[in-house]
């Protein structure tokens, strides 16, 4: 697909937007957008606030949105040096979305975790063979 044809098909598996959409898709990167929603954060901060993520896994994230232009690196000259992580306007276009996301998850996890279970108990039985 051409870099300059504006137009997208995710299903196309040689779309350019694919990639785009998996990087939104990826669990740390829709966390650190959704972080620094509320303004600029320092990177112990951030890994902090996302929990869990290792160091490494961090910074190949904020490398990767730095790179896709969702967010901006900004280092101060000072002792030590300071690096804070802000959302770019098109990371900011992503807030909207990934809360919407969000409280959709929230909201339906209970439901979820029963269809889970539900499924769950129904694979042993098949495996188990139905008890009479």
């Amino acid at each position: 697909m051409d870099t300059n044809d504006l137009s997208g098909n995710i299903l196309d598996p040689n779309c350019p937007s694919r990639v785009v959409f998996q990087r939104i898709g990826d669990k740390w990167a829709s966390l650190v957008i959704q972080v620094l929603g509320d303004g600029p954060v320092r990177f112990s901060e951030l890994r902090k606030m996302v929990n869990v993520v290792t160091p490494k896994v961090l910074t190949q994230t904020l490398r990767a949105l730095e790179r896709d232009g969702l967010i901006t690196r900004t280092v101060y000259a000072q002792v030590p040096p300071r690096v804070e992580y802000e959302l770019t306007a098109l990371g900011e276009s992503l807030l909207q979305p990934l809360t919407m996301l969000r409280h959709w998850a929230e909201s339906h996890v209970p439901t979820i975790l029963q269809a889970r279970d539900a499924y769950d108990d129904a694979q042993d039985e098949a495996l188990l063979g139905s008890p009479n």
